[in-house]
C-alpha cells in the first residue's frame, strides 16, 4: 500500500459527499480506512520499538466503569457450573462501547447525510457484515508502532489543575508542547495514545460518586481532544493509522463543534479508528521510567462478522 496521502486542502475526497470525506483513497471498497497504513514494513519497523521487553496491557477491566456512561448496558458475568463434573463456564453480557473499546466505521456516521464510511447506509448495517470488525481481524488488527503523548503528567508538570469530569478541551498547542517536552516525533502510520488523566481519577472515585456522574442531568461531560479544524488537520498530516486516549470520546464530550466532529471525519469521513477508555496508567509510569514514550502495540479486536465496537485486547510493549 503506497497511495500518496493527498493535501488537507483536497478534501472531501468524493465532491458530493460528506464534508471532510476521503472516500475513495484506498478503493470505493475499501473498508479498512486508515488501517491501510499498517503493511508488513510498518510491523517490521515497529519491533525496533522493543528494547525492554516490557509487556503492559492497555485494557481497562470489564467491569469498568463502576457505573457506565451514557446510559449503556453494565457489564455481567455468569458463572456457569456443568455438575455434576467439575467444570465451569462463564457467560458475559457486554455493551463493546462500555469499557475500553475501540469505535469501528458502524459506530458513528454523519449525522446530517445518515452515512456512514465510504457510503454505507443504516440498512447496510443491519443487512450485510460492510464496515464490521471482521475486516480488522482479517487483516491481521491494529499493530504498528504507538506513540503516548502523556498530557496529564504534561499538565502537571505546568503547575495546572485539569479537571477530567467536566468538558474540557485539549488544544493542538497544547498537544504539540507535550510532544516537544517529550521528545516525540511522529511516523506515517504511527498509533497515537493521549493519556489525559481520566481512568486515574475514574479509578479513584467511589460508586456513588460514579453513580452520580454517570446519571448527571444534561448527560456526561468529560476531557478530550479539541473538536476543530486545526487537529484534524495535525492527525490528517501526520498519517495517523489510529487514535486512542483514556477518556470516554476521545474529543471533549458533551461534542463543542458541529462541523468539525472528530468521530465524523475520523470514523465516517477517513476510516480512522477511535479507541477510547484505554487504561494507559501502566504504560505512561513505565515511559516515564525508561523516558521512552514510543514503542510496539498490538491489539486484536473481537471476531464478530459486522462488530461495531470490540474490546481491543491491546498490549504495548517497550
Amino acid at each position: 500500500m503506497n497511495t500518496k496521502t493527498p493535501a488537507f486542502e483536497s478534501l472531501p475526497l468524493q465532491k458530493d459527499g460528506p464534508r471532510g470525506n476521503a472516500w475513495g483513497l484506498f478503493g470505493k471498497d475499501d473498508q479498512l480506512g486508515m488501517l491501510n497504513r499498517l503493511t508488513p514494513e510498518t510491523t517490521l519497523a515497529a519491533t525496533k520499538e522493543i528494547v525492554h521487553g516490557i509487556r503492559i496491557a492497555t485494557d481497562w477491566s470489564m467491569d469498568r466503569p463502576k457505573v457506565p456512561c451514557f446510559n449503556r448496558q453494565p457489564f455481567q458475568q455468569r458463572i456457569h457450573h456443568k455438575a455434576p463434573r467439575t467444570v465451569n463456564d462463564d457467560i458475559i453480557t457486554l455493551n463493546t462501547q462500555t469499557s475500553t473499546q475501540w469505535d469501528g466505521f458502524r459506530h458513528f456516521g454523519y449525522q446530517d447525510h445518515k452515512v456512514y464510511f465510504n457510503g454505507c447506509k443504516q440498512d447496510e448495517i443491519h443487512n450485510s457484515t460492510r464496515n464490521g470488525l471482521q475486516v480488522w481481524v482479517e487483516n491481521g488488527g491494529v499493530v504498528g508502532r504507538g506513540v503516548l503523548l502523556d498530557y496529564a503528567s504534561w499538565a502537571e508538570s505546568q503547575g495546572r489543575t485539569v479537571s477530567t469530569h467536566e468538558t474540557n478541551s485539549i488544544p493542538l498547542s497544547d498537544l504539540k508542547k507535550v510532544a516537544e517536552a517529550q521528545k516525540v516525533t511522529f511516523k506515517p502510520s504511527d498509533i497515537l495514545f493521549i493519556r489525559t488523566g481520566y481512568v486515574r481519577n475514574a479509578n479513584s472515585s467511589s460508586h456513588e460518586e460514579a453513580a452520580a456522574y454517570a446519571n448527571q442531568p444534561g448527560g456526561v461531560s468529560a476531557i478530550g481532544v479539541e473538536s476543530c479544524e486545526e487537529v484534524l488537520r495535525w492527525i490528517w498530516e501526520n498519517e495517523f493509522a489510529a487514535v486512542a486516549g483514556d477518556q470516554p470520546a476521545f474529543e471533549a464530550v458533551p461534542f463543542q463543534s458541529t462541523t468539525h466532529w472528530l468521530h465524523e471525519w475520523l470514523l465516517a469521513g477517513w476510516g480512522l479508528p477511535i479507541g477510547e477508555l484505554f487504561d494507559l496508567e501502566k504504560l505512561a509510569t513505565a515511559c516515564k521510567q525508561y523516558n521512552k514514550y514510543t514503542f510496539f502495540f498490538s491489539s486484536m479486536p473481537v471476531h464478530v462478522p459486522g462488530g461495531v465496537a470490540s474490546p481491543p485486547n491491546g498490549v504495548a510493549i517497550l
